[in-house]
């Protein structure tokens, strides 16, 4: 059962410079991933995710973040 939790920006940074083990999952169209995403990310748009999401997080225990465009 999935664990839905929200992370603080500061909690995302410290696990990403300290290399964390998790996957990193931006939700925006591919252009936008293209222009930018933070270090790691794996980009799955959402109209691409249940195509892609299979392929790219086989692992179901994983510890996964996902992010999109957001003022907050």
């Amino acid at each position: 059962m999935a664990d839905d939790k929200t992370i603080s920006r500061d909690d995302l940074k410290r696990k990403i410079e300290g290399k964390e083990n998790f996957l990193l999952v931006e939700t925006l169209p591919a252009e936008k991933f293209n222009q930018a995403h933070l270090p790691g990310a794996l980009n799955i748009p959402p109209e691409q995710l249940k195509q892609l999401a299979p392929q790219l997080l086989p692992e179901k225990d994983a510890e996964i973040v996902v992010y999109c465009s957001s003022p907050t």
